[in-house]
């Protein structure tokens, strides 16, 4: 790499895919406990993976989206979904990687994934007709209408959040 240090272009890359504000909760969530986590996925999946200019970030997000879903890992699923707002990956795009899901790890866990997407691309397509880019928080609603609000992102907060998440 070159005069930018891996933990340096990690925390570029990061900021750039999940946005300022999801970063900046994550690293003040850091405990002494998980900081060295936090510093080791910075370094490797950001700062070496998502770094490298083999593939373009709509291109990795397609297949990171890919993987949690056949994987399961919903959690982290949404959160990137959600940062297809700031990876320009569409909700074509998405359908196609998720009918791959369905193929090759099987209907159960693309029908998950489906379900999840169609939530979250709903609510950034109603953030757009009322005027707010995809990556903007959507005007608060009142608490339970999300059927994504588990009382883990409070009202109004950051639509990268989630309670727990380490990317």
């Amino acid at each position: 790499m070159s005069d930018e240090s891996r933990f340096d272009a990690g925390m570029r890359v990061r900021r750039a895919v999940l946005g300022d504000a999801h970063v900046d909760r994550a690293e003040a969530a850091a405990t002494a406990f998980d900081a060295p986590f936090q510093k080791f996925i910075t370094e490797t999946a950001w700062g070496t993976l998502w770094a490298d200019d083999t593939l373009d970030h709509r291109t990795r997000s397609l297949i990171t989206i890919a993987l949690l879903a056949a994987l399961g890992r919903h959690e982290e699923l949404a959160l990137h979904l959600r940062a297809t707002a700031n990876t320009g990956a569409t909700p074509e795009e998405i359908r196609a990687a998720l009918m791959h899901v369905a193929m090759y790890a099987g209907v159960p866990a693309a029908n998950s994934a489906f379900t999840l997407a169609k939530t979250i691309l709903d609510t950034q397509s109603r953030g757009q007709l009322r005027g707010q880019s995809w990556g903007q928080t959507p005007r608060a609603q009142p608490e339970g209408s999300d059927p994504l609000d588990r009382g883990q992102t409070p009202s109004g907060s950051d639509p990268l959040a989630t309670h727990g998440d380490s990317a």
